[in-house]
């Protein structure tokens, strides 16, 4: 399926601009009406949901953001599953894009991706858990190491070949996030430590920012700051601070290589000019019942819910089983009210038209209001809309009180997966 992307233009601007509120993240283009309504009607008769995930806009956006970045390259990261969208479609759509550098969090994740990409270099941002090092040689992936103990065992994993073997690894350096890093004191010891250093095949400094996605926020320089100071104590090698948000803050902040992962996916987490993605993932759950509710009647659990009006509500098939929040329950008597916070008002859609969640969220199900949709005709078997043209991945993590990256990892497990290549959409295996 041919996407445009509306894009920044090409410029490597050394300052971001803040025009453009992270709100519009819902307006950028998505796939059309038609091809959403024919990927449904290939889903199984018994599917309860359907993930869409548009391969097509994915090797789009890594080559929007290779562009952005350019001449710093562009690496892929794909732990989680790539984040929940199936691993197992995602790595060679990005192989077939031109990416060639892959990050993950754990072994298992890297001995796939070794399958899927042979030829490309796999990083594996966890590191080396105790007794691992020989398991991770024998994978091909490369560890970022953090710390002394991990350096000290790599090393004497190479040199169990020889005096003169050296094994790849990274570096990660902790510039204030304070989770896995060698702070100063540590990289000074390393530093040091000729015969340590000389064991280790450096390919890659880096490191990891806390506050990318807030363009204006001081630890931004902070970070990059502490990151210069740092690289002159270890051996010369590709450099790499920015992930999905710290690419967006401007040329300087790039290095060698950048590292997005949500952004790949659509996602569009920077709070300054958006980022020049389009979204990938569509999430639809079908409805299984339509009753009528007489005014002071509850719904759902608890009885936290009673409508005041006669009500029309629909029961989808959707539920914390299938990670949708629990955080997107409603107990108000009123679902158009916000919070003090302005949280979102949770809702799925029906053709464009938002209908508001109420009562508590299951197990297996949901119940959404859609007595102002009586012209949608909605009926059993009919479609919602969970993430797609209508709900932002963005809106629908703030609905819940957390963050797209997790609600995008945890959605859709029990769903029905359809991947879309050149118009072509594609079941996925495991179904």
């Amino acid at each position: 399926m041919s996407v445009e992307i509306n894009s920044h233009p090409d410029n490597h601007q050394d300052q971001p601009t803040n025009q453009v509120s992270n709100n519009d993240s819902a307006r950028v283009p998505h796939m059309t009406k038609d091809k959403v309504s024919e990927c449904l009607h290939l889903a199984p008769s018994d599917a309860t949901g359907v993930m869409i995930v548009d391969l097509d806009a994915l090797a789009s956006n890594w080559r929007s953001l290779s562009k952005l970045v350019a001449p710093a390259k562009c690496a892929a990261v794909v732990k989680a599953n790539a984040y929940g969208l199936g691993a197992e479609y995602v790595i060679p759509c990005l192989v077939k894009a031109g990416c060639d550098v892959f990050f993950v969090a754990t072994l298992k994740e890297a001995h796939q991706t070794r399958k899927l990409a042979p030829a490309a270099t796999v990083y594996i941002l966890d590191g080396i858990l105790p007794g691992t090092a020989k398991l991770i040689e024998k994978s091909g992936a490369t560890p970022v190491i953090s710390s002394l103990e991990e350096a000290r065992e790599w090393s004497a994993c190479a040199l169990s070949h020889g005096p003169d073997a050296d094994l790849p690894c990274a570096l990660n350096l902790d510039t204030g996030l304070n989770r896995l890093g060698f702070d100063a004191r540590s990289l000074r010891t390393l530093a040091v430590d000729s015969h340590l250093l000389a064991s280790l095949d450096v390919k890659l400094i880096m490191s990891h920012m806390a506050c990318a996605d807030e363009p204006d926020h001081p630890m931004n320089k902070s970070q990059r700051d502490i990151f210069e100071g740092l690289r002159p104590l270890v051996p010369t090698a590709p450099e790499s601070l920015a992930a999905s948000d710290g690419l967006m803050l401007g040329s300087q902040y790039h290095y060698d290589l950048v590292r997005p992962g949500y952004a790949l996916y659509g996602g569009q987490a920077f709070k300054g000019t958006r980022t020049p993605v389009v979204p990938v993932v569509s999430s639809y759950a079908k409805v299984l019942q339509v009753r009528d509710v007489v005014p002071g009647h509850a719904v759902g659990y608890s009885a936290t819910y009673k409508v005041t009006r006669q009500s029309r509500i629909a029961v989808l098939s959707l539920g914390y089983a299938d990670g949708f929040s629990r955080q997107l329950s409603s107990c108000s008597q009123q679902p158009n009210e916000t919070s003090d916070t302005q949280r979102p008002t949770p809702c799925v859609a029906f053709n464009g038209h938002k209908a508001p969640i109420i009562g508590r969220v299951s197990m297996d199900l949901i119940t959404v209001d859609i007595t102002d949709l009586e012209e949608e005709n909605i009926s059993r078997g009919h479609w919602a809309e969970i993430i797609g043209p209508t709900i932002s991945l963005e809106e629908y993590g703030s609905a819940a009180e957390t963050i797209g990256y997790e609600m995008l990892t945890r959605l859709g497990h029990r769903f029905h997966h359809l991947y879309l290549d050149q118009d072509s959409p594609i079941k996925n295996s495991k179904d």
